[in-house]
């Protein structure tokens, strides 16, 4: 389908529903996230869904799902030969796979618990997945809740044969924080790249166990809004945080950058998936604006709190306004670390692939986030053409599309497979 080696991003697997009730720790397994499979005798709406999963664990209890049926085709079940039959179907040579519903107990307050699952986790795709290491790359889930604990399974998931780490995207502490050094020293040293997925973390066990997730309340806000008429301040209301959702990334990759992880780590990449990446090109712009004084500033500008009381080189509460844009603390631009080791996931932007020229080729990656119905399953082809342009270069297409992070995770780039047809 593609001449490209296509490698997607952001795929998952779809775990076994009692995985956690049999594997984790006795003294857990009450404790444990669990989903329930039903089906009803006719669709909510006419030509529906029919088949249904319910998810249970803390923040998530009773969140329901259709069962990722994709119409015309077989469903989903998260085993790799079935999943590897789908990306023949979709043309994606390799993916990069990371938990399905499982990501929300992964990362809690409630250290114990996350690393229960984890390590059931990193056991499971270990066994199962890595004799598929040419096509499938699973991501070992690594709490950081417990920093000696999170070095020590980095350690073991390398030991497993494991080759990429998932952190969460709301960590418990800013990621500028060195007490993560030993986290980023492990993975740099155990060739890991680091993968943050959306919608991870901040999961809160110990205070109010009642609280809906934030996850599902904004998703619950969609849906509801798709129920009714819309008024205008739910549509000016949409488009508005349409935007918000990008806090957390720029978030993340200032405290990567501005913390100095890249700078103290230059061999660690660091993955941020399925947050989509058309702001990547301005906010690179004001991050290196916020440390250059701008043309026409002057830099002798003073402004504060006189007192009158004190003489003119005594004035504590004074200060120039632009001194800080000079005291840049790294030899490099923030924008200059974030094209050297951050790479951003997308999957349907075009203003993205406009901005590479600006962002860099190399910080921006395409994925299908097979097998969510918002992802572009079933139909990359369609999605790729939309997103590329005739004006892009065959060597940028192949770079985004899977050659930047086939190095990043080390596929095979000659190991192109031909994609076969749905009936084989």
């Amino acid at each position: 389908m593609f001449k490209e080696f296509v490698v997607s991003g952001d795929s998952h697997i779809i775990e076994p529903v009692d995985l956690f009730k049999t594997r984790l720790p006795k003294q857990l397994r009450e404790r444990a996230l669990w989903e329930e499979e039903f089906t009803l005798e006719e669709p909510i709406v006419e030509g529906g869904h029919t088949e249904f999963k319910k998810l249970h664990t803390i923040g998530y209890d009773g969140w329901t799902i259709s069962k990722y049926r994709q119409f015309g085709g077989e469903t989903p079940d998260g085993e790799p030969e079935h999943i590897i039959r789908d990306m023949n179907l979709d043309g994606v040579d390799a993916s990069v796979m990371f938990p399905n519903l499982s990501l929300f107990v992964l990362f809690t307050d409630d250290h114990e618990l996350s690393m229960a699952h984890a390590r059931v986790w990193n056991d499971y795709i270990a066994e199962r997945f890595l004799q598929y290491k040419d096509r499938l790359r699973p991501t070992a889930a690594i709490p950081v809740t417990d920093i000696p604990e999170a070095v020590a399974e980095i350690e073991r998931c390398a030991r497993l044969g494991l080759g990429a780490i998932l952190i969460p995207e709301t960590p418990p502490v800013p990621y500028a924080s060195r007490m993560y050094d030993p986290v980023w020293a492990a993975a740099q040293a155990n060739g890991m790249p680091v993968f943050i997925h959306v919608a991870t973390g901040g999961v809160k066990t110990k205070e109010d166990t009642s609280e809906t997730a934030m996850t599902v309340r904004s998703m619950m806000t969609a849906v509801n809004m798709g129920k009714g008429q819309l008024t205008d301040d739910m549509v000016s209301g949409r488009l508005q945080n349409s935007a918000a959702g990008f806090a957390n990334p720029q978030r993340i990759i200032a405290d990567l950058v501005g913390g100095g992880v890249c700078e103290r780590y230059p061999n660690l990449h660091f993955n941020l998936i399925e947050f989509s990446a058309g702001w990547l090109v301005s906010y690179m712009g004001f991050m290196d604006k916020s440390f250059r004084t701008g043309i026409g500033q002057d830099p002798d500008w003073w402004l504060g709190f006189w007192d009158d009381n004190r003489s003119p080189k005594e004035q504590p509460a004074m200060g120039r306004l632009f001194t800080v844009n000079e005291k840049w603390p790294y030899p490099l631009k923030p924008s200059e670390y974030i094209q050297r080791q951050i790479h951003v996931q997308f999957a349907d932007d075009p203003t993205a692939v406009k901005a590479r020229h600006i962002t860099g080729v190399s910080t921006i990656m395409w994925g299908n986030d097979y097998p969510h119905a918002e992802g572009t399953f079933r139909s990359s082809a369609d999605c790729i053409a939309y997103n590329f342009d005739d004006t892009v270069s065959d060597e940028d297409r192949a770079a985004i599309l899977g050659g930047t992070l086939a190095d990043v995770v080390n596929f095979d780039k000659s190991k192109k497979l031909a994609p076969v047809s749905e009936d084989a």
